[in-house]
């Protein structure tokens, strides 16, 4: 089990190494940088706001501090300290929340800046990646263009290749078609196969010019030899007397008789 495990691992990962693409892998990756920016910047959106509603209920209570504090002051001048001492203690709790909000908003201040910074860095790092991303695809590309070129030139690729058999097969078939024609004809005139059209000769007539055929090739040569020696007459003689030999070498010793039934 463990065997079959790895060898579909081992095929589903040259699968997929196939079907991969490096240009889409790092698009996609863009994608979701840019979508973890825009959840930074979201938090970043929100700590904000969370710092200006702490901002106008700070400012609300120090209205209503002030309002305390000036009440009391009324109460003490019309001889009401009583009054005066329950704004005063009003506005002591009112002090109190003004304090722990201000500590919050000192708080919420320092992580608005640290998201601030994170989305500046980020917002850096995805400029980069997006720099990188479009060197290397602009590479991957150019890269197979020039691979698909030269298999092309060297007729490795795929089509070339169906080509390159197709013009093989042509010329393996037109090589046996010459050659059975050629062995056809040696048939023909050899007379081992008959020729149904009645324009073949017989062998006889065949032996006859092959003779001829070679006594042409002797003068020829007989001819070439006399120019060579210099003597156009002596050439011309030379020639004769070598037709006239061969004639008589070729002329048959005996003639052949038929008899008629």
């Amino acid at each position: 089990m463990k065997r079959m495990g790895m060898i579909f691992r081992a095929k589903a990962n040259k699968a997929l190494d196939r079907a991969e693409d490096p240009r889409e892998t790092l698009d996609y990756s863009y994608q979701k940088q840019l979508e973890l920016l825009q959840k930074v910047r979201r938090g970043v959106a929100d700590v904000a706001t969370s710092r200006k509603r702490l901002e106008l209920q700070l400012n609300q209570l120090q209205s209503q501090s002030s309002k305390l504090e000036d009440q009391g002051r009324k109460a003490l001048a019309l001889g009401r300290e009583d009054l005066a001492r329950e704004a005063l203690s009003r506005r002591a709790a009112l002090q109190q929340q003004v304090t722990d909000l201000e500590t919050q908003h000192a708080t919420l201040q320092g992580e608005e800046e640290k998201l601030t910074l994170a989305a500046q860095r980020l917002q850096a790092k995805v400029d980069a990646f997006r720099t990188k991303k479009e060197t290397i695809k602009a590479t991957y590309t150019a890269a197979q263009a020039q691979t698909r070129i030269g298999e092309a030139f060297s007729g490795i690729s795929e089509e070339m290749g169906d080509v390159g058999l197709a013009i093989q097969r042509a010329e393996d078939k037109t090589a046996q078609l010459q050659a059975r024609a050629g062995a056809i004809d040696e048939l023909l005139a050899s007379g081992a196969l008959d020729d149904p059209s009645g324009m073949h000769k017989d062998d006889i007539q065949a032996e006859l010019d092959r003779l001829s055929g070679g006594t042409d090739v002797e003068l020829e040569l007989q001819r070439m030899k006399a120019e060579l020696a210099g003597g156009s007459s002596g050439g011309q003689q030379a020639i004769e007397g070598g037709a006239g030999e061969q004639q008589a070498a070729q002329q048959p010793q005996d003639t052949p008789r038929f008899d008629k039934q």
